[in-house]
């Protein structure tokens, strides 16, 4: 009696983990397509704009979905997540929100599109960012 009752013990254990390993083990995990993307130092040119090239020191490409939000804490929304193509909606409570495309070309060059709200104003740009060298310790 012992015996039956264990086993039916273990076999409820095991198709117990098989329920909920079988899920996890199909997904990816989300924004991989970011997470490719080389470290060091890059460069942002802004389309249609007078301004001069910006250079960021990028750990991680997730970096590059609030270039306008930088170091806040935002809530975001993944609307798409494809191996070359992400797009990224975002709300930073009482700072604004955003919602941003960004296109994958190499793991050193990518095609930005971001609009939003920053500090009560609208902003728009499109950008190319290119991953120009090491970031200076």
């Amino acid at each position: 009696m012992v015996g039956k009752y264990t086993l039916r013990v273990a076999a409820g254990a095991i198709a117990a983990l098989l329920a909920f390993s079988a899920p996890a083990s199909g997904q990816r995990s989300s924004l991989t397509m970011l997470d490719q993307l080389d470290a060091g130092r890059w460069e942002l040119r802004v389309r249609d704009s007078g301004n001069a090239a910006e250079r960021l020191c990028v750990s991680n490409g997730r970096r590059f979905i609030q270039l306008r939000h930088p170091e806040v804490s935002c809530d975001r929304l993944v609307v798409e997540d494809g191996p070359s193509e992400v797009t990224v909606q975002y709300t930073c409570r009482g700072q604004g929100y955003g919602r941003t495309s960004i296109r994958r070309e190499t793991s050193r060059l990518v095609q930005i599109e971001s609009q939003g709200i920053r500090n009560g104003l609208p902003f728009e740009f499109s950008a190319e960012a290119r991953r120009v060298g090491d970031c200076s310790t």
